[in-house]
């Protein structure tokens, strides 16, 4: 590891709260790889859309938009505790429970746009009522161009092994560890969100387009299939058995007593095909996702 990259990574995974999945790289690479599927015609709808779109929070080229929701929640506390559960679905792992980490499924109420719809839902939620607000042709343009900007984002984040399971840590959030060649500990959710994603390059346009490359039609035909929620099963799957997989690594004890994992470079051997492939996934289905709403 790097000295950059281990100051990267204290820095990015002391941040409080659950930590934005993939961080802006990892949605810049999905997003790279959606835009490479879309269809002609959605492409233009969906450019359309973000070149009406006035909002300075983020870049307004497809790639960048997509890190929106994260730097919208971060501006204000209002809006971090309007939408900061919306990001996540964190089913336990010892007893998954899709129900439960969706807080019952709320519905949205009558005449309420998703855009302002329960604090308490889910990503799986979200990706259904913005993907419904984007179908519909009475869906006025400033709601329809919220549905976008949140499905570029959350069709990412359920593909983060560590957004769509727990083990009573917040995902992550409340467990230490110690990457290889590390000294300093810093948050497991952290290290999938962005540190792993950081070993694949740089630049994180020019990973999507490599990455995209190596996409086969088979792999586009059977990624396309199935439901947000069987995508995030997938995700649950890796953080079962490798983002929390532990087996031959080394706990230590911190400054406050607490255990955490010293990780390993066997770890990062598991984990870095893991992180690919599911950039990889999100980024296809995104564009499933598009194709379909707005075809």
């Amino acid at each position: 590891m790097t000295p950059s990259r281990v100051l990267a990574l204290a820095a990015t995974m002391t941040l409080p709260g659950h930590a934005a999945a993939w961080g802006d790289e990892g949605h810049e690479i999905v997003a790279t790889i959606a835009y490479a599927h879309l269809t002609p015609s959605v492409k233009k709808k969906v450019d359309a859309l973000l070149v009406a779109d006035k909002d300075k929070l983020s870049g307004r080229d497809f790639a960048t938009r997509a890190t929106w929701a994260d730097k919208w929640r971060d501006s204000n506390n209002a809006r971090y505790n309007a939408t900061h559960l919306w990001h996540f679905v964190d089913v336990e792992i010892d007893k998954p429970d899709v129900d439960a980490a969706c807080f019952g499924h709320p519905p949205l109420p009558a005449g309420t746009a998703a855009s302002q719809g329960p604090a308490q839902n889910c990503v799986l939620d979200k990706v259904d009522q913005f993907t419904a607000e984007l179908k519909s042709g009475s869906t006025p343009q400033g709601e329809k161009i919220l549905a976008l900007k949140y499905l570029m984002h959350f069709v990412g984040d359920l593909h983060q092994p560590l957004h769509s399971s727990d083990r009573h840590d917040r995902g992550g959030n409340d467990l230490q560890v110690i990457p290889p060649n590390a000294t300093k500990p810093g948050k497991l959710h952290g290290y999938w969100d962005t540190n792993l994603v950081q070993d694949l390059g740089k630049d994180p346009k020019a990973v999507g387009a490599a990455l995209d490359k190596r996409i086969t039609k088979a792999k586009i035909a059977e990624w396309s299939k199935g439901t947000p929620t069987d995508w995030a099963k997938e995700a649950f799957d890796n953080a079962k058995s490798v983002a929390y997989n532990f087996t031959g690594e080394q706990q230590f004890v911190d400054d406050h007593g607490g255990k955490g994992e010293r990780l390993d470079a066997a770890y990062d051997k598991r984990a870095l095909p893991i992180v690919r492939e599911q950039l990889e996934k999100g980024g296809v289905r995104l564009a499933a996702v598009l194709n379909d709403a707005l075809k």
